[in-house]
C-alpha cells in the first residue's frame, strides 16, 4: 500500500527541532555551526541556480538542469570555512570589544566590516577558486573582475544586519543569523562568480 505524504500538523515539532538544535549547539557548538554553514550555503547555491533558471525561462532560453557540483562546493565551504570562521570571529569580537568599551557597537561594526568582510570575500574567492580547480590565472582574473563589486555590494548588504547581528544577537546564535542572511548572499555571489 503506498504511503501518503503529509504536510507536519504537530505544533510541537519545531519546539522540538529547536530544542534539538540547542542541545547540539550547546554541546558541538562549531559542529553545529559549521553543518549548519554547509547546508545553508548549499541552499544558497541552488537558489542562485534556480533565479538563473527562472530568468533564462522568461527571456525564452531553455532551462540547464541543476548542477549538483556548485552546492556541493558551497557545503564544502561552509563546513569548513563558514562555520568554524565565523564561529572564531564572533568570539574574537566579544573578547576584543566586549559590551563595557565605549562605542563598542560602532567599533565592532568598523572592525567587521573594513576587515574582517574584505578577508572573508578574499577567502571565498580563493576556496572557490582551488574547489573549482581553476589556475592562479583564473583567480586573478576573478578578483580583478569580480572583488571590488562583490565587496561593495557586501557593504551594501551585510552592513545592517551585521550591526544587529553582532550587537544584539546572542553571541551563540550569530553563525545561524548570519547563515540565514547568507543564504541570499551566496545566491548572490555564485551568479557574480560566473
Amino acid at each position: 500500500m503506498p504511503t501518503q505524504s503529509l504536510p507536519i500538523r504537530d505544533p510541537g515539532f519545531f519546539t522540538r527541532l529547536l530544542q534539538q538544535y540547542l542541545l547540539l549547539l550547546k554541546k558541538y557548538p562549531i559542529l553545529t555551526k559549521a553543518v549548519t554553514s554547509g547546508i545553508l550555503s548549499a541552499l544558497g547555491n541552488l537558489l542562485s541556480q534556480a533565479l538563473e533558471s527562472r530568468k533564462k525561462a522568461k527571456q525564452g532560453s531553455p532551462a540547464k538542469d541543476v548542477d549538483f557540483i556548485g552546492p556541493a562546493r558551497f557545503a564544502v565551504y561552509g563546513l569548513l570555512v563558514t562555520g568554524p570562521v565565523s564561529h572564531y570571529f564572533y568570539q574574537v569580537l566579544e573578547v576584543l570589544l566586549p559590551a563595557t568599551v565605549p562605542y563598542c557597537m560602532v567599533k565592532r561594526l568598523l572592525l567587521d566590516r573594513l576587515v574582517f568582510a574584505p578577508a572573508f570575500l578574499l577567502l571565498f574567492f580563493s576556496v572557490m577558486n582551488v574547489l573549482e580547480g581553476k589556475t592562479l590565472a583564473d583567480f586573478e582574473n576573478k578578483v580583478k573582475k569580480g572583488y571590488w563589486p562583490a565587496l561593495k555590494m557586501n557593504w551594501k548588504v551585510w552592513t545592517p544586519f551585521q550591526f544587529i547581528n553582532i550587537n544584539f544577537i546572542p553571541v551563540q546564535f550569530r553563525v545561524l543569523f548570519a547563515n540565514l542572511v547568507a543564504l541570499f548572499w551566496y545566491a548572490y555571489l555564485a551568479s557574480v562568480r560566473k
